[in-house]
């Protein structure tokens, strides 16, 4: 099966663009991606999780959603992450909060963990960041529990939340007034990244579609906003 036009990239670099270590990784922590915004997220898929559920965030950063479903406290909960200065600061949010997360370096496109491990998965706004998608998705596919057909349990879940690349830079502009609450340089910082990075980085619900159908996931929903789409994938 020819592999031309897939958005995956094969690379030994996991991620695209600089690597979030050290003082870049410190001013991300500070400004993006805080615990507020990270509620709501939790809040908007809360209603998926299984009782006693096993659940994987991919690439959490500062840790704030991981940290939110260990606050649930019904769910056992892992954070993979690239970043050794995100796993430090991440562990050191958990502490605080008074929560366990286990906390793992590693790769998205070649996960440490064994098949049929997690009830769901959550990616936010990292997934345009990876150097190989398309294996990222099938690793989605085997760490999650397969259906069990004698007890009728579902199969496990993966959403990966992210920015779409056809998205209007007033909801860039709207995002980044309205959610992040920055201001002064560091709003014009963010808007550069977000037209000259992210944007690039970004995909179209026609190239997820593409992407996922070479996976083993058959089953897929897209749930589109004014900012960047829901990937629902299902096991």
């Amino acid at each position: 099966m020819s592999t031309q036009g897939l958005i995956s990239n094969k690379s030994a670099r996991p991620y695209k663009g600089m690597a979030m270590e050290g003082v870049i990784a410190k001013w991300y922590a500070k400004n993006t991606g805080r615990a507020p915004e990270q509620k709501v997220i939790f809040n908007k898929v809360k209603g998926v999780l299984p009782v006693n559920a096993s659940v994987l965030e991919i690439a959490p950063g500062p840790g704030f959603l991981a940290i939110e479903f260990a606050k649930a406290g019904n769910s056992k909960v892992t954070a993979l992450e690239i970043s050794k200065t995100f796993i430090e600061i991440a562990q050191e949010n958990a502490r605080k909060a008074n929560v366990h997360v286990d906390f793992r370096h590693g790769n998205a496109s070649a996960m440490p963990f064994e098949e049929n491990t997690f009830d769901f998965i959550i990616c936010v706004a990292a997934f345009k960041n990876f150097t190989e998608p398309v294996e990222a998705i099938r690793e989605m596919y085997r760490v999650l529990r397969s259906p069990d057909a004698l007890s009728g349990k579902p199969g496990g879940k993966a959403c990966i939340m992210d920015l779409r690349r056809d998205v209007s830079m007033e909801s860039i502009n709207n995002h980044i007034k309205y959610d992040l609450h920055i201001s002064g340089f560091n709003t014009f910082f963010t808007r550069l990244v977000f037209k000259t990075t992210l944007l690039k980085n970004a995909y179209t619900k026609a190239e997820i579609e593409k992407s996922v159908s070479q996976t083993n996931f058959t089953k897929l929903r897209i749930d589109e906003d004014a900012l960047g789409m829901d990937i629902w994938l299902e096991k």
